[in-house]
């Protein structure tokens, strides 16, 4: 079985199948849905004017480009796993300070904390309900992925600069090698997210959909 040598000092590590996860993060109802609660309740004037660009770019391409590394990691034999914004209660009141300040409220077993259907889970794909930006804070990720072999992280999904930058830092901190896949992950305007892009990049490896694509079938 090849595995990975822990004396190459290098983010520039081809994805080991084995010891990798796909982790997609916060691509649900709440967040990717117009009528999702973060959105539902704003006019439609106002909404295409805030965020007409971001759902259509989301939904042209970051969704199907998750989609396919979905397909190719599968093939691939790498684990696939989901992160929602979900509180532990119907009142939210276990989420994170920040998120009720924010607002922030996805109760338990709502639509809005389910994976959007165009990608959803298949099987017993783990999904890990989360109330607070990084994943790594409120939910026992690093436990489940240590318990499954995990040392390299593909990290995609919504929104670039919050909660999908969260968890790149989070997971190079513990220990894992993170490759960001920067054409399957998007914040709401495009200097968002080159400016995100451009400032996580010391933290971890970026490829397009295409090339970790290529490199899972290789």
């Amino acid at each position: 079985m090849t595995t990975i040598n822990p004396t190459t000092l290098t983010r520039e590590v081809p994805l080991v199948p084995g010891q990798s996860a796909l982790l997609i993060v916060d691509v649900q109802n709440f967040s990717a849905k117009r009528e999702g609660a973060e959105f539902g309740h704003l006019p439609d004037a106002e909404f295409r004017e805030k965020y007409g660009a971001f759902f259509d770019r989301i939904w042209s391409e970051t969704i199907p480009n998750i989609r396919r590394l979905q397909d190719a990691c599968r093939a691939a034999g790498v684990e696939v796993m989901f992160t929602t914004i979900e509180s532990l209660t119907l009142d939210g009141r276990d989420r994170s300070l920040d998120y009720k300040i924010t607002g922030f409220n996805v109760p338990k077993g709502s639509w809005d904390g389910k994976v959007v259907d165009e990608i959803a889970p298949v099987g017993d794909e783990i999904v890990l309900p989360k109330s607070s930006s990084s994943v790594f804070v409120s939910t026992h990720i690093d436990y489940v992925l240590r318990n499954l072999g995990v040392r390299q992280l593909v990290i995609t999904g919504l929104v670039t600069d919050q909660c999908v930058e969260s968890a790149i830092r989070d997971a190079c901190d513990l220990g894992y090698l993170v490759t960001q896949v920067t054409d399957a992950c998007m914040t709401y305007t495009e200097a968002r997210q080159t400016a995100s892009i451009n400032a996580i990049k010391g933290y971890c490896r970026q490829l397009t959909t295409d090339a970790l694509c290529a490199e899972l079938a290789s």
